[in-house]
């Protein structure tokens, strides 16, 4: 049962939640911690941080406060590769403690913060992170919430993290570029160039690069030697990606997805709902080798749809049709003079890895 006395009586109280004290523009924090025992100096303080009354309470049974409240919470985010900061005014905050996949399940989140009372927000899923970023924060909203309500999340959460940090799985790509033109010698390949930037960032090793002319048959012979490099290069055979550059529109020459066809055990899109990247081909290798065939504004874009896909790929996350049609939502790269991605809207989509 809650009641309040005058901050003048509670000389002697030990606190039961933190007070905060709020400097615009400054700081933010606790300057009182639950528990502290209010002394006869501290009641101006108290009094200047707005403080009438304090909270005097005996915990009913079945009822838990907000920082043990927070710790429960916490417990059902955390995966591996999470780390957690210690409670403060019934919040804690949750931090990457390696490199990775924030990996997300989203309708979790959604069903614990629909029953009230509990508050679990994150940064936005399905991006790379780096060791020590914040990714998440959970919440008791009342200074105490019950038993009924902390359980019920427990079995939303089930057996499974909410949150975790997925390791990079493919360690090494191969690229086919395709082209009569660049094979001949009258283009530049710019195409490579690009992807290197791109795949270094996450230290990958490019084990081959083949350039052939136009043909179905050309590429899916580059796509098989692509195959046979990767598997040599891994322990596992599987642990790498090919890209195929160029031949990806609908002019008779370009034949990279009926060579991707040819070659897949299983094509999951030609096609996306995402510009830049719309003309993007995603299929895997009977042993789950993803296999892209890229636009060209790979080329010459900053941030397209293969930004996007990289982290899943990566990560070794199967995407499926489903996954690229929810790309409309978030699909539209607004062209920013300054790129901040991923730190916008661009590629921000509700994944099937969002399932319970």
């Amino acid at each position: 049962m809650t009641t309040t006395i005058p901050v003048e009586e509670s000389a002697g109280r030990a606190l039961l939640h933190d007070i905060t004290c709020i400097i615009p523009g400054e700081y933010k924090g606790a300057r009182f911690k639950k528990g502290h025992i209010i002394q006869k100096e501290d009641i101006p303080v108290l009094r200047s941080l707005g403080k009438e009354h304090i909270f005097v309470m005996e915990c009913e049974p079945g009822m838990i406060h907000e920082n043990d409240a927070a710790l429960r919470l916490a417990r059902l985010c955390m995966g591996g590769g999470i780390n957690a900061a210690p409670p403060s005014e019934g919040k804690i905050e949750l931090f990457a403690a390696s490199d990775g996949f924030f990996d997300v399940r989203c309708s979790a989140v959604t069903a614990i913060n629909l029953t009230g009372e509990l508050a679990v927000a994150s940064r936005r899923p399905f991006t790379w992170v780096h060791s020590g970023d914040k990714l998440a924060a959970v919440k008791a909203i009342p200074l105490f919430t019950t038993e009924e309500k902390l359980r019920n999340a427990e079995h939303i959460a089930g057996e499974e993290a909410i949150f975790s940090i997925l390791p990079q799985k493919l360690q090494f790509a191969a690229i086919v570029v395709t082209g009569s033109e660049i094979a001949g010698g009258l283009v530049k390949d710019k195409f490579t160039p690009a992807l290197e930037k791109k795949l270094y960032a996450f230290g990958i090793t490019i084990v081959r690069r083949i350039v052939v002319k136009d043909g179905t048959a050309n590429v899916a012979a580059a796509i098989h030697d692509c195959k046979k490099s990767l598997a040599a290069a891994s322990d596992e055979g599987d642990a790498g990606i090919i890209l195929c550059s160029g031949g990806m529109s609908v002019d008779p020459d370009d034949n990279t997805p009926a060579a991707i066809r040819q070659t897949a055990d299983e094509v999951v899109t030609y096609g996306a709902p995402v510009f830049p990247g719309a003309m993007i081909m995603l299929a895997y290798l009977a042993r789950g080798t993803p296999v892209c065939g890229l636009p060209g504004c790979v080329m010459f874009a900053k941030t397209t749809i293969f930004d996007v896909l990289l982290p899943f790929l990566l990560a070794g996350k199967r995407l499926t049709q489903e996954d690229f049609a929810r790309m409309g939502l978030g699909g539209l790269c607004l062209g920013c003079v300054e790129c901040s991605f991923p730190v916008c809207s661009f590629g921000a989509f509700a994944s099937k890895f969002s399932a319970l």
